[in-house]
């Protein structure tokens, strides 16, 4: 009798717990696993082997790409993968480039109406707010990540979870 006593308390208890726990978390933060983080600076296009690039241009599979914004219309971002090249003639350290002309490496997702966007450039684009790595540490709204989408293209960390963009955060670029 002891052990049925026990377990009407316990059970209730961890129940509440529970509930407790998940309603402290923002809506969707408990949804998105984390991911294996590239390289910022890496000297290297992050390949898909399970994309099909033949077919229509479509969302990356979940992960992190290191990579740009080419394309945005309609709540939709064209997106393709960057590496760092150095800079050979000693000027500066080095850029972001994309892939050669005519290659077809491209995805295509949607913006989550809940991303998280970090800027590497404060929601104004007037002062750096970088974190070790040289990753954005500002938090900004969904409208200042879609104009500067639409504006030029900015390096970026793009995190894609069931075929959404849900975070972006920028590498910054002197």
């Amino acid at each position: 009798m002891k052990h049925a006593l026990s377990l009407r308390v316990v059970v209730p208890a961890a129940t509440a717990a529970a509930l407790i726990c998940a309603a402290a978390l923002p809506a969707g933060a408990a949804a998105v696993p984390k991911f294996a983080t590239p390289k910022p600076y890496g000297t290297s296009f992050q390949s898909d082997p399970r994309h099909d690039f033949t077919k229509h241009i479509s969302p990356r599979h979940d992960g992190i790409l290191r990579g740009w914004v080419t394309y945005y219309r309609s709540g939709v971002a064209e997106y393709a993968p960057i590496r760092w090249a150095k800079d050979k003639t000693g000027h500066t350290e080095g850029h972001f480039e994309g892939p050669p002309e005519g290659d077809v490496t491209a995805y295509a997702s949607p913006v989550a109406k809940n991303v998280v966007f970090y800027s590497a450039t404060g929601c104004k684009g007037t002062t750096v707010t970088v974190k070790s790595g040289g990753l954005g540490a500002k938090r900004c709204s969904r409208s200042v990540l879609i104009s500067r989408m639409k504006a030029k293209h900015h390096p970026a960390l793009i995190t894609v979870y069931r075929g959404a963009i849900v975070k972006v955060q920028e590498i910054y670029t002197p």
